[in-house]
């Protein structure tokens, strides 16, 4: 992944309130991640038609 959509910073930060460390690749796929979420948002409300806001309803 080319850019990083988290910010790695706060994400250490709560893994590492849990008692837990953060691995090399964690952030990385993480990202990925919210970037397929994003992805298929912006695919339904296109699909759908009608509206040129993504709102909390459109994740899917």
């Amino acid at each position: 992944m080319a850019e990083t959509l988290v910010v790695v910073s706060k994400v250490k930060k709560i893994v590492k309130d849990a008692g837990l460390r953060t691995g090399g690749d964690y952030v990385d796929a993480l990202s990925a991640r919210v970037d397929a979420l994003i992805k298929a948002s912006v695919q339904k409300v296109q699909a759908e038609g009608g509206k040129k806001t993504l709102g909390a309803e459109d994740l899917v």
